[in-house]
């Protein structure tokens, strides 16, 4: 029920393809075979992509093994990992190591948290990336929050950067839990917690946004609003010059759909999916500064959703109607 309501917030807020982990360390797999219904009920109005995601672990859990097989075996949509939570260093490198091999059997993609983490030490982005050459698993990996990146020196950062974009690894920001969650054992300054977007896509790595969390606790705040998480995207990561703001759209948009593999079908042109929205905004600066109102939300060109969009007026003293306030000048 959950889960159905907060699909139904999204995509009236214009979001038509969703990536979700969902945690596979519960014996019975309970959430997973919840989601898997929901993915079937939802096809007319979003397409869910469903990533196998050991929360605590492949290798320091209990029989973690069977059960990232098991969610695989039951229809996850991709394999994940979480190789930065493992007990030891080399645990980490073979939850990383373990997720291809179920890759490569189940023929699916990987998006694994990596490197969550203010540990400057935690290096599992260059396993994941290494991993992906060695397998040729170009195009197909994705590396969610790699928060450790901000406290990497910067001669290994712009290495790991080459690296990455050799591999084709996609990287996903997340910034509502990236600045929430990370920085906290810091006392000042303190971390902005969220990876280094900007230098990601001037070293040619494809580089999305992703919600995260939602009234969990992690977050605690939120409603799927992605040009929400692009306009904190735009603040943390000091992108606020009027081109960079067209590469923050572009990380909830093309970017995003690279990194879901379908942007062969995403976009508006002839035989593509007539999949789009309306904006109650006149250019893409004025979207990110308003985070307007979806007007209108179209999936295979049906409308799915519709928004009206409130008023706002101001009444002064001497004028009992008042004036219609726009927030536009």
């Amino acid at each position: 029920k959950r889960v159905l309501e907060e699909i139904r917030w999204e995509v009236a807020q214009g979001t038509l393809h969703i990536r979700s982990h969902v945690d596979v360390c519960d014996p019975n797999l309970t959430a997973l075979k919840a989601l898997l219904e929901v993915r079937e009920e939802v096809r007319d109005i979003c397409n869910l992509q469903l990533v196998a995601f050991p929360q605590d672990g492949i290798m320091s859990f209990p029989n973690g093994r069977e059960l990232l097989r098991k969610a695989m075996e039951l229809g996850c949509d991709l394999v994940g990992g979480i190789p930065h939570f493992e007990w030891t260093r080399d645990m980490g490198v073979e939850d990383v190591h373990y997720a291809f091999e179920l890759a490569k059997e189940f023929n699916r993609d990987i998006d694994c948290h990596c490197d969550e983490t203010d540990d400057p030490l935690s290096r599992f982005t260059e396993v994941m990336a290494a991993d992906t050459i060695q397998q040729g698993w170009q195009g197909r990996v994705t590396a969610s929050h790699c928060t450790a990146m901000h406290s990497y020196d910067n001669a290994y950062a712009f290495k790991l950067i080459h690296l990455l974009a050799l591999a084709q690894v996609n990287v996903i920001a997340n910034p509502f839990d990236n600045v929430v969650l990370q920085g906290r054992f810091d006392t000042y300054p303190k971390r902005r917690g969220i990876t280094r977007v900007k230098e990601l896509l001037a070293g040619g790595v494809n580089v999305a946004l992703g919600h995260d969390s939602i009234m969990d606790p992690w977050f605690p705040l939120g409603k799927g609003d992605m040009l929400a998480a692009a306009q904190l995207a735009l603040y943390l990561c000091h992108m606020s010059g009027y081109d960079e703001m067209n590469d923050v759209l572009d990380l909830i948009t093309t970017n995003a759909a690279k990194t879901l593999r379908i942007q062969d079908s995403y976009g508006i042109d002839e035989e593509k999916s007539a999949d789009f929205l309306v904006l109650d905004a006149p250019s893409a600066f004025e979207a990110l500064r308003l985070a307007p109102a979806r007007l209108h939300v179209f999936k295979n060109g049906r409308e799915v959703a519709y928004t009206t969009p409130g008023r706002s007026v101001l009444r002064r003293q001497t004028d009992e109607e008042g004036a219609e306030v726009t927030f536009r000048l």
